[in-house]
């Protein structure tokens, strides 16, 4: 299935606020039964192994949306007895309000507002970057800007999760959305986002045009999403 460019969703236009909170729901709850918070933490913790059990870990979430995925990694690292301290950032003022709500309780997490194409942060500023559900809303060269900041920040590596783009994928989405969810942004960007993915291999490909090679691949159960931590090439 070709990639559908420049493709328009919900959530990159005017946001209302009921509408939104019901969709960062529905985010959530995917991530959680889907596999995505897992598939993440599956590749967290390859680059965990790679650092001494007694340090605290730090994690830069870009896009980190309702922060969903930054607590689920957290709560995970706790259990296993390591300490992760995340902080998420995202472009929109109304998302970072959404995720700042939910993360009042944890500590480990903190959200920004930021303002793109450049993160406001200086080299090597964090152990990992991580982004999910994001480099599908950018065109092919500003993914490989954004995959350059990610490389700059991060000194052991960067974790891409995102959505495999086929038209089987394309299918199940539609479908899922008619039967879990009435969230209008829901049922529109969910199928939007599967045209607009990219494969591994393109990651990949962008990934290695701003010096980061693939470490580790990661699919979920399902196989609609892959993880790929990225390290430096050089």
């Amino acid at each position: 299935m070709k990639r559908l460019s420049d493709g328009h969703e919900l959530l990159d236009g005017p946001l209302d606020d009921a509408l939104l909170a019901g969709n960062l729901r529905d985010l959530a709850r995917f991530n959680r039964l889907l596999g995505g918070a897992g598939l993440s933490w599956r590749a967290v913790s390859h680059l965990l192994a790679t650092s001494p059990a007694a340090d605290p870990v730090t994690v830069l979430d870009v896009g980190t949306g309702g922060a969903d995925v930054p607590l689920a990694l957290v709560r995970r690292a706790r259990r296993q007895g390591r300490q992760l301290a995340v902080e998420g950032l995202d472009t929109r003022p109304e998302i970072v309000a959404a995720a700042t709500r939910a993360t009042v309780d944890e500590p480990c997490v903190k959200v920004h507002l930021t303002t793109p194409p450049r993160l406001p942060h200086d080299d090597g500023s964090f152990d990992i970057a991580h982004v999910s559900l994001v480099i599908h809303h950018q065109e092919p060269a500003d993914a490989r800007l954004l995959l350059g900041e990610l490389r700059r920040v991060a000194r052991l590596g960067v974790i891409v999760n995102d959505l495999d783009r086929a038209r089987r994928w394309w299918l199940a989405a539609w479908l899922l959305t008619r039967v879990a969810t009435a969230n209008r942004y829901t049922r529109h960007d969910a199928p939007a986002s599967v045209r607009r993915a990219y494969t591994a291999a393109e990651v990949r490909q962008m990934a290695a045009a701003v010096g980061l090679r693939e470490a580790r691949h990661f699919r979920d159960v399902l196989g609609h999403r892959y993880a790929l931590v990225l390290v430096r090439d050089s």
